[in-house]
């Protein structure tokens, strides 16, 4: 299946000079979601995965499914004040502001392998917060799958030692 047909280009968004990949449009094709899903699980099945996490809030319309097809449990990582117990934080530079996520304490236990799964690789930000937080919890990075990658960007070189995965290779 051609994905990178069923992703949506918009300029511009949420600020100028920044190309938005909106990624609504394949999640509205049943057929391309399911695809998708079933692709990135295919990447990772050499992968030793305990749990997977997922960054607020596209990340977890990826990880929850991909989640199900590879029979692991979903950690969500949230954004500041949206975990009721005792959290760890990481704060982190996006490609257009700071931004912060969290996790429960105890979600991921000492030693956990982990992927983290989220929708887009752009700057790289977010998932090096979510890197951060698998360490701060105990846990180790198994790998980090993404649908999209924005190539130029140079993000894969802040994930250079993890396996890192993605569907598709889109320029930034």
């Amino acid at each position: 299946m051609d994905f990178a047909s069923k992703i949506r280009l918009i300029k511009d968004f949420p600020k100028p000079g920044i190309n938005f990949r909106d990624i609504t449009t394949l999640l509205t094709d049943p057929a391309a979601f399911k695809q998708a899903v079933d692709a990135i699980a295919e990447l990772c099945q050499d992968l030793e995965v305990d749990i997977i996490a997922c960054p607020e809030a596209r990340g977890f319309v990826l990880g929850a499914p991909l989640a199900y097809t590879m029979g692991k449990g979903l950690v969500l990582l949230r954004k500041p004040g949206k975990l009721p117990g005792k959290t760890v934080s990481h704060r982190y530079q996006l490609e257009y502001g700071m931004d912060s996520l969290e996790v429960h304490e105890g979600a991921i236990l000492p030693g956990q392998k982990v992927l983290l799964v989220d929708d887009v690789l752009a700057t790289g930000g977010t998932m090096v917060a979510g890197v951060e937080l698998i360490k701060k919890s105990g846990g180790q990075v198994a790998g980090i799958a993404f649908l999209i990658e924005l190539v130029g960007l140079n993000a894969r070189e802040k994930l250079r030692n993890y396996p890192v995965v993605t569907l598709l290779q889109l320029e930034a």
